[in-house]
């Protein structure tokens, strides 16, 4: 039986979402949080649901209530990880035609939400027209909002993301000697040419389903964060999850190397 399935067990629920929420009081919430959802297809199999695809609808349903969540806690940006470079090649093409048609939806979704700012993470080649216009027009429409910046990782991969990098800043090195070039080339410059460029790195980064591993995600900008491994498939992440993982953050000591 489920935790929430009974009224006791509900009961129980509630005073230790509460309880949890107090402890928030009393430490420090990250400014960035980064969210690896994962395990959406095991958990449309587990549900013996006719495609993975309901699988992706349920975590994307779920993704919608994790911006709420970051946003109540005070949290100023949340990165979403939706569908990275190698998705693209691995998927197959029907799984990967609702996977894009879903993300376009959750990306218009948001960006019709009051106190959401969509930002894009990610190289829109390869990606279908109707995603790409479904993320242009979410950034579009909410350049002027005032909240919380939801940045989607779409067409994302770390590895192709520091290769564009470099790519950009050699073609703005104009007439400089090689020797010129490497002495400009600094962690800060790199940082100026990433697709995150603006954003603060996160500070904490989360993936669901119990898997320990970074999938290409955000290799530069993680240099420093904090993890946290969820057990739960993305569609069952809990609020109280969410809560635990901000609470063991800021209960953690950052070394920064020291």
């Amino acid at each position: 039986m489920g935790l929430r399935s009974a009224p006791g067990s509900r009961l129980v629920y509630r005073y230790y979402e509460r309880r949890l929420r107090r402890d928030l009081q009393r430490v420090q919430v990250p400014r960035h949080i980064a969210m690896i959802i994962d395990g959406n297809r095991r958990w449309a199999r587990e549900q013996n649901l006719a495609s993975v695809g309901h699988g992706h609808r349920a975590g994307a349903e779920r993704l919608r209530e994790f911006v709420d969540w970051c946003a109540e806690v005070g949290v100023e940006v949340v990165t979403l990880y939706l569908l990275s470079r190698d998705n693209l090649t691995g998927r197959a093409a029907e799984e990967l035609g609702e996977l894009c048609e879903i993300i376009a939806d959750l990306a218009d979704d948001l960006s019709r939400q009051p106190g959401r700012r969509i930002r894009h993470a990610g190289d829109v080649r390869g990606l279908p027209e109707p995603l790409v216009s479904a993320i242009q027009g979410a950034v579009a429409r909410t350049e002027r909002a005032e909240g919380i910046t939801v940045n989607l990782a779409v067409g994302y991969g770390g590895r192709h993301e520091l290769v564009e990098a470099v790519r950009r800043i050699l073609e703005g090195a104009g007439t400089a000697s090689p020797a010129e070039l490497a002495e400009r080339l600094t962690p800060d410059l790199i940082a100026a040419h990433l697709t995150t460029a603006g954003l603060p790195d996160p500070d904490l980064v989360i993936r669901t389903s119990g898997e320990q591993r970074l999938s290409d995600f955000m290799l530069w900008q993680s240099a420093h964060s904090e993890f946290y491994f969820v057990e739960a498939l993305g569609p069952d992440l809990r609020e109280v999850d969410f809560l635990r993982a901000v609470r063991a953050y800021g209960l953690r000591e950052r070394r920064y190397g020291r």
